[in-house]
């Protein structure tokens, strides 16, 4: 299923220059879809509830439904996003390695994509809690909404140890991709087997878990677009379910997918292979769907703000049903069908909460690109800025996100993308101009963004081609 590219001349220097990815319209369309099923389902989940005596608490409204577990093995998308960040980052590793790119520079590239955004998020978090901490907001309310970082920052935290293993994991899939996968599928395994004696174990999965599934996208990437046949992935969807109703009818996991989530099990590499294996056989039709302009224009914009929607809406929820709990608004009881008929309305509070927020802070998913002459980042910056990265997600996992965390969270993004500096111009050698040009027909020198300096010199085609081709 590997996405095509372009054939692109040879440069004047004897440099090739980068392959121009076409854009993969069914990897997009994929992950609108589960970052829209993410957001509606958050919905349908957080709500807090005031107590006679002052007290806040929440309660997972859907997960309580006798009706959901069945549904959530269906709706629980996470695996196939990992699915499609393997698919796209092990394109955009490759890319890069073609061209003399290094680990530590992806590693860099893909740091800086994934915490820019969060560093706002965690910054603007605090300081506003904090203010309303000393305007005398209820500490309970407050700490609420502090909450309402927790789902998004221990996404982040797998999702960056899943993309940073790319190098290596792409060297493993190189050599023998079923033997690599099967290698993780075993680590995954044996966590599970060792949890109840260890249960700081499990974590682990976090990484292992994450990665098989990532492993998952490789070879979808590299499948030939033909095969497998449409009989053997049906296979593999009813052989991977089948086995899922195993597992959980002989009581070895819990049915309930969300359980299953935070630490990961089994199960979820299960189900992503069912994924997998039901987006390569849906492809032809949603190749049309997704060819729709409309459809184009709606999933290119929601994919080049796919961190931001994703960090910010779960906190924004929290603060509007917080703050909600300190006005007279109507607040019908989680459940109640005054409660599910006012869904809708949380939705679209959300989405008018989140135009704001992207007009301020979307452009932080924008790659910062160096100028050519720029200094490579030293291998001690980019190793120091993941492991401060790290430091915060891990104590908020274990011991739980508090105020004073979110800020030293905040100040520990800051250093790492301060460490990071930008992104260096790499692989790119400026052709020749035209006589009476400015370089190429758009009248900007090739090898820039949209007219930025250096603005495309890494790996990638400028930002508007491509929603779902990273950094």
């Amino acid at each position: 299923m590997g996405v095509p590219q372009q054939r692109q001349p040879q440069q004047a220097s004897g440099v090739p220059d980068l392959p121009a990815p076409e854009r993969d319209l069914v990897i997009d369309l994929a992950r609108f879809f589960c970052l829209a099923l993410v957001v509606v389902g958050h919905t349908m989940m957080v709500s807090p509830v005031l107590h006679p005596d002052g007290t806040v608490t929440t309660e997972n409204t859907l997960a309580l439904q006798d009706w959901f577990e069945p549904i959530i093995w269906i709706f629980m998308v996470m695996p196939l996003f990992f699915v499609a960040g393997g698919i796209t980052g092990l394109q955009s590793w490759r890319r890069l390695r073609a061209h003399g790119g290094t680990g530590l520079e992806f590693a860099q590239a893909r740091l800086l994509r994934l915490i820019r955004p969060a560093a706002a998020l965690l910054a603007v978090m605090f300081a506003g809690l904090w203010a309303a901490r000393m305007f005398g907001v209820e500490p309970q309310v407050v700490e609420l909404i502090v909450t309402g970082a927790g789902m998004p920052l221990w996404f982040l935290a797998a999702y960056l140890a899943a993309q940073l293993n790319i190098p290596l994991l792409a060297a493993l899939h190189d050599r023998a991709p079923w033997l690599a996968l099967a290698g993780l599928t075993t680590l995954v395994v044996a966590v599970d087997c060792f949890r109840g004696a260890l249960p700081l174990l499990a974590y682990a999965n976090i990484v292992f878990l994450w990665c098989a599934v990532q492993q998952l996208g490789f070879i979808l990437a590299d499948a030939p677009e033909r095969r497998p046949s449409a009989s053997t992935l049906v296979g593999i969807i009813v052989a991977t379910n089948l086995l899922l109703g195993l597992v959980t009818g002989l009581g070895l996991y819990r049915g309930n997918m969300l359980v299953n989530l935070n630490p990961p099990t089994f199960c979820l590499l299960l189900l992503g292979g069912a994924q997998a294996a039901a987006l390569q056989l849906s492809r032809p039709v949603l190749t049309g769907v997704a060819a729709a302009k409309w459809v184009r224009a709606v999933v290119g914009l929601a994919g080049r703000r796919a961190m931001t929607v994703y960090l910010w809406h779960l906190p924004l929820l929290a603060a509007m049903s917080g703050l909600l709990l300190l006005t007279g608004f109507p607040k019908p009881a989680a459940g109640t069908a005054g409660w599910w008929w006012s869904r809708p309305l949380v939705l679209v509070g959300i989405i008018v909460l989140l135009t704001p927020v992207l007009a301020a802070f979307g452009r932080l998913e924008e790659r910062p690109t160096a100028s050519a002459h720029s200094r490579r980042r030293p291998a001690a910056a980019v190793v120091t800025a993941a492991v401060v990265v790290f430091i915060p997600v891990a104590d908020a996992a274990f011991n739980g996100l508090t105020l004073g965390l979110l800020g030293g969270g905040a100040a520990c993004f800051a250093l790492a993308v301060l460490l990071l500096g930008r992104i260096p111009v790499r692989g790119r050698s400026r052709p020749a101009r035209p006589e009476g040009g400015t370089g190429g027909v758009t009248g900007r020198p090739e090898g820039t963004a949209n007219g930025a300096p250096g603005g495309a010199g890494g790996p990638l085609p400028p930002t508007p081609l491509s929603a779902n081709v990273e950094p």
